[in-house]
Order: C-alpha cells, then structure tokens, then sequence
C-alpha cells in the first residue's frame, strides 16, 4: 500500500534526511587515497549517532554495517571492510540511511579518491543531471513512469547502462515502500504521484552495460562487465507546488521550496567544524 505523509511526518523525515546530508558531507571528506572503507562506515556511524538518529542500514536485512560504500564496478551495497583501501582514482558510491522518531532518510552520492579519468566524471556528472531530471518529474497528478523516463532520457545520450534489477522507491516509516520507483520508462505509466507521496529517486549507472551480479558476500552488486557505476540519490517529497527534495532545510512547518539544490546548498565537512550549517 502506497502512504501519503502529512505535514507532521513529512518534517521528522526532514530531520532524519538532514541527518544524513550532513554526515554525508564527512564521510565525503574522509574520502582520500590510503583511507579504508571501515573508517568512512565508522565516521557514518558516529556522526548519526552524535545527532540524535539511527543509522538505518545497520542490521538491516542483516547488513553489518552503517553505510555502503561501492567501489568503481561496484553498483551498491559494497560492504566496509579495515581491509579495503582506497586508491588514487578510485570511484566511490556512497550510500546512508538514517532513523529519527521512526522515519526515514536516505541519500547517497558518487565522488572520487584523488583524481579520477574524465570518462568517469562524465558519468558522475551524467548521473547528477539523471538524478535532477528524476526529480523534477515527480509532479502531483503525474505518473511514477514519468520519473524514469526522465532518468532514461538523460542516461541515453551518454549511452550509459540503467541498471534495472535495483531501483528507486517509496520511504517513510519502513526505508523500503512502495512504489517501486524505476530508473527507465515509458512516461505515463504506473502509479499516480499523489500529493504527500515520499520517494528515494536514485539513478545508478554504468559506464558500460545494463546487467549487474550479486557478489559473494550476498549484498555487493557490481556490474556484469566490470565497468564503473556511479550512483546519486535524493528523498524527495510530492507538494502541490511541486518536488521538494529533503534534508536541505527547503521544508519546514512554514514553507517549502521546490526545486533540486544546487551543489552550493549541500552541507560541507568544514562547515560543521566551524559551527555553521553550508
């Protein structure tokens, strides 16, 4: 069954997906040549814990840890481990739910260790751009098909894989609902977005094909291939005015802002050190 939030509900997802932002922004900063993977999940795990939520992934389904970090033909889900480094180059896909007063927030970006290949910033930019064009087809009276096939439009002209077996969906007081939200179309189809409807939109592709394999260890996906995979993602909520995407103070009990922020509006590392908000 597919819930639509009041205002009320709509704010604690605020609060959880603000969460997230911010500790984001330090598991963004920890990102360097020599870390390892460990030491990002345990910046995640603190810095939720340090702001009052939980980290929602942790023992999720099993999950071991408080964050998943993907590495370059890693598609989601890769497993923190004290034995995994980063190298000059690497891409990293980071993805980080958190909990507060039982609801959800989840968001995740892409970013590189060092210096990365400009074929990869092209998909990490491809990707943000997918993730925007997602987002802004979220209108109440629209179709959730109308969100891949914004995400599919902007995808084909790189010619980059959609990966198809994972996919965007609902969010609330469960981090999974429905809908499923998929990163392709065709536009007009599926369900009806709904005023107060919750959505993690989330673009992940690849540089090469569409097809993905799950690892070994049962939650890593990489891609058939072993081409990279970038991966971007918002909690966006439906309004009357149109989407506006969570955890950047653009919702409050006064007002909400439609629209993607920019990358200026995201929360920094540095800002929190200085006691501010970015």
């Amino acid at each position: 069954m597919i819930t639509c939030k009041s205002r009320a509900e709509v704010l604690l997802m605020e609060r959880a997906t603000r969460i997230v932002q911010e500790v984001l922004a330090e598991c963004v900063a920890a990102v360097r040549p020599g870390a390892t993977t460990e030491e990002i999940d345990r910046v995640a795990d603190e810095g939720i814990k340090a702001r009052g939520g939980k980290p929602a992934f942790l023992g999720y389904r099993g999950y071991p840890k408080s964050i998943c970090v993907s590495i370059n033909d890693e598609v989601v889900h890769g497993i923190p481990s004290s034995k995994r480094k980063l190298r000059e180059g690497d891409l990293v896909g980071l993805d980080l739910g958190a909990i507060v007063d039982g609801y959800y927030g989840d968001a995740a970006r892409t970013v590189g260790a060092g210096k990365i290949a400009p074929e990869l910033q092209q998909l990490l930019t491809t990707t943000w751009e997918a993730l925007v064009a997602g987002v802004e087809a979220v209108n109440v009276g629209g179709k959730i098909g109308d969100i891949g096939a914004a995400v599919e439009a902007v995808a084909g002209r790189q010619g980059y894989g959609i990966v198809r077996e994972f996919v965007g969906h609902g969010i609330g007081t469960s981090l999974h609902e429905k809908p499923e939200v998929p990163n392709y179309g065709p536009a007009g189809r599926r369900e009806a977005i709904r005023e107060g409807m919750t959505l993690a939109i989330e673009p992940m592709l690849n540089l090469g094909r569409h097809e993905v394999r799950v690892g070994s260890d049962g939650w890593t996906v990489r891609t058939v291939d072993g081409k990279p995979s970038a991966h971007f993602e918002h909690t966006v909520v439906a309004t009357a005015a149109g989407p506006v995407v969570l955890g950047f103070g653009r919702y409050s009990a006064e007002k909400s802002l439609p629209g993607v922020p920019a990358f200026s509006e995201y929360p920094s590392a540095a800002s929190f050190r200085r006691g501010a908000v970015a």
